[in-house]
């Protein structure tokens, strides 16, 4: 088992094992098994849907979140804490609601939360569909270089296979032959700025979570959503934002 936090490489893109590897059983199971750690914050933003205006203080890096599709911030809630905790100021994006628009549309709606709130040196930290539009940001948006990096938790950078079992419309935007999916993957160039951060195994996601010539990290915890729940997530994240580059 790999060490918490270890990092894959900077040019190392391979992913988290395959269905095939696993059995079809273990992966149902920890496909269902990952419902209950998602049903915890939905309840969380339900009970509890203010950002905290205290959130927005600080002296450090300040820190965009972008949740997942069909998510809230709340999904990033523990993560949030513990920028703040940590100085950072921390800022949401009211406009994407539960995140269901597409990808260039998303990320629209985000660069404009970035210039309402004229944030420069920002980092964007994100979850599953937050990530890609994290790169999008990066690699379309962001032409005033606002953004310093993307720090990406559990995100389908080419896409994903499940997807093509998906209903709703919103889910199967990340199938790997949707254009914009295609587009982003073959945008390399950005993926310097990345961080990745993947669980060991992610059944929503099962060719994983690694980009090439991104700092590609990994968690020992099963789950798309049980990463979320992982006590060293936070101060990982923390740890990436302050992180100095060369």
């Amino acid at each position: 088992m790999p060490e918490r936090g270890i990092e894959r490489g900077a040019g190392d893109a391979r992913g988290a094992r395959r269905p095939s590897d696993r059995g079809f059983a273990r992966n149902a199971a920890a496909l269902v098994g990952d419902v209950p750690n998602a049903l915890r914050f939905r309840a969380r933003a339900a009970r509890d849907w203010p950002v905290p205006a205290r959130y927005a203080e600080g002296d450090g890096r300040p820190v965009l979140l972008l949740p997942g599709v069909y998510e809230t911030w709340h999904y990033l809630r523990p993560i949030a804490e513990a920028l703040h905790a940590a100085g950072h100021p921390v800022f949401t994006v009211p406009g994407l609601g539960i995140n269901h628009r597409p990808i260039p549309e998303s990320a629209g709606i985000a660069w404009q939360r970035i210039l309402d709130l004229d944030l420069a040196d920002v980092a964007v930290v994100a979850h599953s569909k937050g990530g890609l539009i994290g790169k999008h940001l990066l690699a379309y948006d962001d032409r005033e270089g606002r953004i310093a990096r993307v720090i990406a938790v559990a995100s389908p950078f080419r896409g994903t296979r499940m997807a093509h079992f998906a209903v709703p419309p919103a889910m199967r935007e990340f199938r790997p032959s949707v254009p914009v999916i295609s587009a982003l993957a073959a945008e390399r160039a950005v993926n310097e700025r990345i961080v990745s951060i993947a669980p060991e195994w992610d059944p929503h996601i099962p060719d994983g979570s690694a980009l090439d010539g991104a700092r590609n990290l990994t968690l020992p915890v099963v789950g798309h959503f049980r990463i979320l729940h992982d006590p060293a997530l936070p101060g990982l994240v923390v740890a990436e934002v302050e992180r100095e580059t060369t």
